[in-house]
Parts: C-alpha cells; structure tokens; sequence
C-alpha cells in the first residue's frame, strides 16, 4: 500500500502536477521524487501507474521531464526550456488510429520508462494550447507551486487560498498594526 500523497497542492493538470512535486515547507524545501516511492506515489495520483513502470529509468526520465517543464514555465517562449521540453517529446509520438467509436490516437514511446515523463510533456503543450496565460505559479513569494487557474474571470493568484492566501493576508494585516 503507498504512503499518503504528501504535497500540499495536488490534482493539478499532470505538466504541472509534476512540478508540484517540489514544494516549500516549515521544514524548508521538500521533493517528493527522491525514490522510487515517491514516483509510485506521483504516478498513482495522476492516474498512470498501471500504463508506467515505477523503476529507476522512469524516475531518471520524468526528473528530465520536471526539469524541462520549469525552465519553458519560468521563461515562458524562451528557446532553453522549449529545447529541453521538445528533447523528452522526442521519446514518443502520437499514432493516429480508426476505433469502433470513430478517429482515435494512440501515443507511442521509444521505450515504456519515457511514458510518464512524455505524457507530462505533452499535457504542457495541451495547456499552451488551450489557455497559456492561465498557466500560473502562485503569487506568494515563499510559494514554488504551480496551477492551472480555471476560475470564470482568471484571476486567482494563490495555490490555495486557505494556505498562502491566508498567509499573505496575515502578513499584510500584521504590517498595518505595526504602522499604527
């Protein structure tokens, strides 16, 4: 049985889900893709433990992945982080198929431990291509998580409001009474 899933911010879109494996806390910075348990765990929570092997080669690969995703988010069009994103894409491809229900596609990977990596990879360029400036890293300034801002007018700003929302009020109030 795994371990509890232990990120404060999860169920977001996979790409960014995969960033969100890194994550501040009291204790300062956490990462949940220190081993292979850690993967289990990751893989579990986005659905793809049973289409991707948990070995060390995935592991290698969707840390190849995670790394890529941060430099094409923090340097949005920028050619390091698009080159790093395309290099883990060049490790599948999308088949194109004829199903009973109609046009189907099929992904397909150099070798099964790219799947997970590739699949986080693609959902970015899925993301890009449905809302690019929903893409969003939370506003708080010890925060290092990642969202996907789907609220009707696009302007949540924090991870979680209970979380870092509540903290940068706190904040905020706690400089107006010392001015006062």
């Amino acid at each position: 049985m795994l371990a509890p899933d232990p990120r404060p911010l999860t169920g977001e879109p996979v790409s960014l889900d995969l960033l969100n494996t890194r994550w501040m806390s009291d204790g300062g910075r956490q990462d949940l893709l220190t081993g292979l348990e850690g993967l289990r765990i990751w893989l579990a929570g986005n659905g793809l433990d049973r289409r991707f092997p948990a070995d060390a080669a995935s592991l290698e690969h969707v840390l190849l992945a995670r790394e890529a995703l941060a430099a094409a988010v923090d340097d949005p069009g920028g050619a390091a982080g698009s080159e790093r994103v395309n290099a883990v894409l060049d490790h599948g491809r999308i088949r194109a198929t004829l199903t009973p229900e109609g046009p189907g596609e099929e992904a397909e990977f150099e070798h099964p431990s790219w799947g997970a990596a590739w699949t986080a990879a693609r959902d970015y360029l899925e993301l890009l291509r449905t809302a690019p400036d929903r893409i969003r890293g939370c506003a708080h300034e010890a925060c290092i998580l990642h969202f996907f801002d789907t609220s009707r007018n696009g302007t949540r700003r924090w991870c979680s409001m209970a979380a870092c929302g509540n903290r940068a009020k706190a904040s905020r109030h706690y400089a107006k009474t010392r001015e006062a």
